[in-house]
């Protein structure tokens, strides 16, 4: 079972790559087919919003640009890992029920590492990954493997080079190509 320890981290690095996107670079396209920059940040907060709400009884979505609309559910999501009952909340998952904190150290954690490469690679900024994290989630998603790709998931895996870092081989076990 997966803990928060890596989501911080994680989390920061997006927001880091994020600060960086410019004002031309919303429409430029993604490794994420069809996507564009502007995509795949709504995706990342939106997937971070239906989290979220999976440990609070109510939330109301504000209505804010982009990058604010990141750091506000960013920031609320690393304050409810703060608050033990709302870490502990057992929450539905497709791999059942497990604690709040567990989704996030879990789905929420993998899902921003590789779209903060996907981000990195969009505009151009430095893609390297936290060594850590990507050793965690090498060890977590290995073993699920084929379950990572359904509707919405990861894409088919692709083979890496022997010599491929670790990065590549979990960026290429995702379904990009570095």
């Amino acid at each position: 079972m997966s803990e928060p320890s890596h989501y911080p981290t994680v989390s920061a690095d997006f927001s880091r790559t994020l600060e960086l996107v410019g004002p031309e670079q919303w429409r430029s396209p993604t490794p994420c087919e069809d996507w564009t920059v502007f995509d795949l940040v709504t995706h990342v907060i939106a997937t971070h919003r239906r989290v979220y709400k999976m440990a609070m009884t109510t939330y109301t979505e504000p209505k804010l640009d982009t990058v604010d609309a990141w750091r506000e559910i960013h920031d609320a999501l690393l304050a409810a890992l703060d608050d033990p009952i709302l870490a502990a909340t057992p929450v539905q998952s497709r791999q059942g029920e497990q604690p709040f904190s567990a989704l996030v150290g879990g789905l929420l954690t993998f899902d921003t590492l590789a779209h903060t490469w996907d981000l990195a690679r969009a505009i151009g900024a430095a893609e390297e990954l936290n060594p850590d994290a990507v050793a965690h989630a090498t060890r977590e998603l290995e073993p699920i493997g084929e379950a990572l790709r359904v509707p919405g998931g990861f894409g088919p895996a692709v083979d890496s080079a022997p010599d491929a870092t670790a990065q590549t081989r979990l960026l290429n076990f995702l379904g990009r190509r570095p």
